[in-house]
């Protein structure tokens, strides 16, 4: 079962004038998910590098979920 999950920086389209755009993908671990899904991400202060033909993502923040007991 694949699920799309949407995440859109609107501060940069704000700031910035985009060119291009493009689409991609990312391996996600447990949690992060879910915590996705919840959207607690922070692109404040993120960027991409370009190493060895891949896209990396740096100081994205992904907020843990909180442990339910």
């Amino acid at each position: 079962m694949a699920s799309s999950i949407s995440i859109k920086n609107r501060s940069a389209f704000h700031e910035y004038f985009i060119d291009d755009t493009y689409v991609a993908g990312m391996v996600l671990l447990g949690t992060e998910v879910k915590s996705l899904r919840e959207g607690r991400a922070s692109f404040n202060d993120s960027y991409c590098i370009i190493h060895k033909g891949e896209i990396w993502i740096k100081s994205l923040h992904i907020s843990p979920t909180p442990m339910v007991r």
